[in-house]
């Protein structure tokens, strides 16, 4: 483990090569977390991964071990692409196409403007339920609705710390049952996040605007995209998801997939963590094999189903 200070906190990360350096020469995974939620969730999934792959996770400012104290960050996308960024051109991830980003929930925001600012070094991209929506009356509301839902869960939050509302909580999150151990690191990284940072990301999540951006950065990878999502998820609608999917599909050619695991919610690393790493694998593998050419005649347009 380790602490690399930024321009806007003490951001902590782990890189699975500073045990084994001989991963430095492997494909590189750097891992986005959702809202309000530290990076310890990635832990059975880069346990599965880093035989083959350098894994990098890391605290988002406001969340789990970095420190935020004697710094003034803005709550953003941008802002938390820059300090990724800085943890990418620390580690020299920038310096050849060796690297894929997966971002979760509100982090696939962020991955996004990730893949766009390195573009030159990015293999693949992966958004993990973090779908896009319609502009409605319906979905407007809905959206206002969701905001009213983040300021009250933030100004009550330690409630989930009780049952049932503890288990309540969790499942909305993962429609499989979890450990008891990650269901305790979900609570408490909600419960003792930042409350500026957690409820400006809630926010920001949800902005129109911020969706319209959003919508289109994802449509400029050129890199090979993978849309993943639980279909059973709670917290948000996995049709968002799909709709990206379609959205990037009918309006790109670059190449692009949708995962779409049919009984797991908002948290497939944990719910289902073999089948999620094994998907990961697979899109890795097309992304190498793209950027070879090697296979010229693989579909650039993939749809799978996991029951």
């Amino acid at each position: 483990m380790s602490y690399l200070t930024t321009s806007r906190c003490r951001l902590f990360y782990l890189d699975t090569a500073e045990d084994n350096p001989s991963q430095k020469e492997k494909p590189t995974i750097i891992f986005v977390n959702g809202w309000a939620i530290s990076s310890r969730y990635w832990k059975p999934a880069i346990d599965l991964l880093k035989s083959d792959f350098r894994c990098i996770s890391y605290d988002q400012s406001g969340t789990g071990r970095t420190s935020i104290e004697g710094f003034v960050p803005n709550f953003t996308i941008e802002g938390f692409a820059n300090e990724a960024g800085e943890l990418i051109e620390h580690l020299g991830l920038d310096r050849s196409r060796n690297l894929h980003i997966v971002g979760h929930s509100m982090g696939g925001m962020v991955a996004t403007e990730l893949s766009l600012r390195y573009r030159d070094a990015l293999l693949s991209s992966t958004i993990l339920a973090c779908g896009i929506f319609e502009e409605t009356a319906f979905t407007s509301l809905g959206l206002m609705f969701l905001g009213g839902l983040i300021d009250v869960s933030m100004n009550f939050r330690n409630i989930f710390l009780v049952e049932p509302l503890r288990s309540l909580f969790i499942k909305r999150a993962a429609t499989v049952e979890i450990s008891k151990e990650y269901s305790d690191i979900i609570i408490e990284d909600f419960t003792t996040s930042d409350k500026a940072a957690t409820n400006a990301v809630g926010k920001f999540s949800i902005d129109p605007e911020s969706l319209r951006t959003y919508t289109r950065s994802v449509l400029a990878i050129e890199s090979p995209v993978l849309c993943c999502v639980g279909m059973a998820d709670h917290t948000i609608p996995p049709e968002g998801t799909v709709t990206l999917f379609e959205r990037r599909k009918t309006s790109t050619s670059s190449p692009t997939r949708l995962v779409q695991f049919m009984s797991l919610g908002h948290l497939p690393m944990l719910e289902n963590t073999a089948r999620f790493a094994a998907e990961l694998r697979n899109h890795f593998d097309f992304a190498e094999h793209f950027y070879k050419k090697t296979l010229p005649s693989t579909p650039l347009s993939d749809r799978v189903q996991i029951p």
